[in-house]
């Protein structure tokens, strides 16, 4: 049973790719540029690349992996210049199609708790809303299978979407064995070939790389923000570091580049759903807001007797209305809350219910952010709940009215950051980004600072060429439509800032002799039909 009282608002704009044409006269050589000086490495060696990393190495793209985007990933597209100066052949773990999504065994990998397929194919826009790519264009098949067709490497590409830190050095996260216990990667699986407890660092280091890249710790974190912080916490501090001193000890002697964590609260999955998304002119929702502030009296009182009035919720019939939301920083005030219902006239039975439900909730604020998922659970039947009010004795109809996600029912802890959940995050990111930044000065790494990057996008835009990207969602040009990971124009971005600053600590010049690549040449989205 699902019963909807609005349809959430989730405006999207088209993806609008704009180009830029340099007119020069013919007749007028004032306009002649000068001639740039040749290409050169400067110091650095960059006859055999190797990059490490997560799934923003791998080039990760609208939730998949998929050729076209490993294609355009900033490390091939760094190669390609990498070429120019010395640079030899960049071997990638290529999937087998441009649908994205992995199978094992010609069978969907299905996540054994909720019974979700994982590793789906990629997500598409036809205009508005990212929408799953079967929705498109109809089933497909899946053709990268982890049991059955994978490639033979070394790959110069050891990015491995969702590997933390710590799984650089893991013994077995890509051995096909330990999948079933939740202990492999069925991406790094499809790279060890016939060494499957080889670890990403010891694959990479076999290759004798003369440079590396190392973007990591993203996932340190990225998981704990995405799920609302309602799981275990970003990786301890002090285990990051030891990862991180392990991992840097294997590179000495090794010339590189690394890049930082951006705070994961600037990007689109947590900036695109508002705090204030039910609109009274939705009439499914616009109707009932009378009924539901009369609802709401007996408890306001009771929150103002408590002398707790910013706890009460009322819903505008002009404006748009906060959600509810679950607020684990407040005080549980349920036995007390019980109490005055009752003293007020409730009946038992109902003032339990209440005070269960209200003890530690509130209408949301600008300060809270929403995760993008939320966005299909706002103002839908929140089935558990109205099943265990039901099981308990609730009446149907009670049930649910009581049990609408954001509304009647407080929006879930794995739905929403509040501040103290934010505050966290950045400390750890913080944390991360202090040792990312000590290690590669103390390896004599060039150093892009992607923090900063991403925060710009996030706050006006980061201007590259012609364009000026920003991190809104399908129409900033940065980040993808699952709302993390960069779009090819965003990796391209990625791959100029780290020429530039391979330039400023090995004496190359990549942008000096115009060999910076043009980000426009890069899209922004891919068509449903791409083949």
């Amino acid at each position: 049973m699902k019963t909807t009282i609005m349809n959430t608002k989730y405006i999207l704009l088209a993806a609008i790719l704009i180009g830029f044409t340099a007119c020069n006269s013919d007749d007028d050589s004032s306009n002649a540029s000068e001639a740039l000086p040749p290409l050169t490495a400067g110091t650095a060696n960059l006859s055999k690349y190797v990059s490490i990393g997560n799934s923003l190495t791998a080039g990760f793209t609208d939730n998949a992996l998929f050729i076209a985007t490993q294609e355009n990933s900033f490390p091939n597209t760094l190669a390609q210049k990498f070429a120019l100066v010395g640079g030899g052949t960049f071997t990638q773990p290529l999937m087998n199609d441009n649908y994205g999504g992995l199978y094992a065994g010609g069978q969907p990998i299905i996540n054994p708790m909720t019974g979700e397929t994982l590793f789906k194919p990629r997500l598409v826009t036809t205009g508005g809303a990212p929408v799953p790519l079967e929705s498109v264009i109809g089933p497909v098949t899946v053709s990268t299978d982890i049991v059955l067709n994978n490639p033979t490497g070394p790959f110069n590409n050891m990015g491995v979407p969702g590997a933390a830190s710590f799984h650089l050095l893991a013994p077995g996260y890509g051995n096909l064995a330990n999948f079933s216990a939740g202990l492999a990667n069925p991406y790094f699986i499809r790279m060890t070939g016939t060494t499957p407890d080889a670890t990403i660092m010891e694959l990479s280091l076999a290759q004798s790389p003369s440079f590396v890249s190392l973007w990591i710790g993203a996932n340190d974190v990225l998981g704990y923000a995405t799920g609302g912080a309602s799981s275990a916490g970003p990786t301890p501090q002090p285990v990051f570091d030891g990862a991180m001193g392990a991992i840097m000890n294997s590179l000495d002697g090794i010339q590189g580049i690394m890049a930082n964590v951006p705070y994961v609260t600037t990007i689109p999955f947590f900036t695109t759903v508002q705090h204030n998304e039910l609109d009274p002119s939705n009439p499914a929702f616009g109707s009932q807001i009378p009924t539901l502030n009369a609802t709401f009296a007996a408890l306001n009182g009771a929150f103002a007797f408590l002398g707790m009035p910013e706890r009460s919720i009322t819903f505008s019939e002009t404006e748009n209305s906060p959600m509810v939301i679950y607020d684990e920083s407040l005080e549980n005030i349920q036995a007390s809350l019980f109490s005055v219902l009752v003293s007020g006239g409730l009946d038992v039975p109902t003032a339990g219910v209440l005070s269960a439900q209200f003890a530690q909730s509130r209408q949301a604020t600008e300060d809270d952010l929403f995760t993008l998922t939320s966005a299909s659970v706002i103002a839908t039947l929140n089935e558990d709940y109205f099943t265990a009010l039901v099981t308990a004795g609730v009446p149907a109809e009670t049930a649910g009215q009581l049990s609408v996600n954001g509304v009647t029912f407080p929006m879930e802890d794995q739905w929403v950051l509040i501040p103290s959940e934010q505050d966290e995050i950045k400390t750890a990111i913080d944390g991360f980004n202090a040792t990312l930044q000590s290690s590669a000065n103390a390896a004599g790494f060039a150093f892009v600072d992607a923090n900063a990057i991403f925060s710009e996008m996030a706050n006006g835009g980061y201007a590259d060429g012609d364009f000026i990207l920003t991190a809104d969602l399908v129409s900033g040009g940065a980040v993808s439509l699952d709302g993390v990971h960069p779009t090819s124009r965003g990796y391209a971005l990625v791959a100029n800032e780290m020429m530039k600053a391979i330039d400023a600590t090995y004496g190359s010049n990549f942008e000096a002799s115009g060999n910076l690549i043009d980000i426009g040449d890069y899209p922004t989205n891919y068509s449903p039909l791409l083949p």
